[in-house]
């Protein structure tokens, strides 16, 4: 039975949240604050198997909370909840690790959908790492992974391995790599991101994009500031190269 952490300080909401959850089979906790959440998985690293993260919250809100648990190295997964709908909102939740939105009103039935999606990526994570060593190597399934120079990126394992180094990721930061690297080579634009990596269809600031990319080149990257794979198209977007020395004229 999977176990749910509910970060709501509308009372109503939070215990019909709660109540319908709970009728799904889940075991849910609820908390009102974000510093409340923060000390409660931070007691619990391994305590919660996913958390519904509002955004409006009094004291830290939900991008403070995000932030700081990805910064400290905790990935569960986690869907966030906003009142305000806007795009650049749903950006910024996604640039601080979420892994999923939902902005409010929403259906219930919508948001049970969002939560098992999560869970299954969660499960796959799971039975990929716990995958028996013995067994045949024809009985196992190819590796989703992408190799590209000394770093590759496994999207089993949302992980992106560079040397002897390894770097947890979200869902959405390895979606994105996954769509950069099937169009190597190719100018991809803000909005096309935005459109078919973030189902934004919406007008918007793409900058916020550019915040987000700022953080991938800090993983990828040796030089950040002089970036040989993630490269800025000016007026457009952005352009993956696996191997850069094959793109020197």
């Amino acid at each position: 039975m999977s176990k749910v952490l509910v970060v709501e300080d509308e009372q109503h909401l939070a215990e019909g949240l709660r109540f319908n959850l709970e009728d799904e089979g889940y075991r849910v906790q609820v908390v009102e604050t974000g510093e409340a959440a923060l000390e409660l998985l931070r007691a619990q690293p391994s305590g919660f198997d996913l958390v519904i993260l509002d955004v409006m919250l009094p004291g830290k809100d939900g991008f403070a909370v995000m932030s700081e648990l990805r910064g400290e190295g905790q990935f569960v997964p986690t869907l966030m909840l906003t009142a305000r709908g806007h795009p650049e909102d749903v950006l910024k939740g996604f640039a601080a690790g979420a892994d999923d939105y939902l902005t409010k009103p929403f259906e219930l039935a919508i948001l049970i959908a969002r939560l098992r999606g999560l869970l299954r990526r969660r499960e796959w994570l799971r039975a990929s790492l716990d995958a028996s060593p013995r067994a045949p190597v024809t009985e196992a399934p190819p590796a989703d992974e992408f190799q590209f120079g000394d770093k590759t990126v496994n999207f089993d394992r949302l992980e992106l391995h560079v040397r002897d180094q390894v770097f947890p990721l979200t869902l959405m930061e390895a979606n994105v790599l996954r769509y950069l690297i099937q169009h190597e080579g190719t100018p991809v634009s803000r909005k096309k991101m935005l459109e078919e990596v973030w189902g934004l269809h919406e007008d918007t600031d793409t900058r916020a994009i550019d915040n987000f990319m700022v953080r991938l080149r800090r993983y990828i990257e040796d030089d950040p500031s002089h970036p040989r794979h993630l490269l800025t198209v000016r007026g457009v977007g952005y352009r993956f190269i696996a191997e850069p020395q094959a793109n020197l004229s």
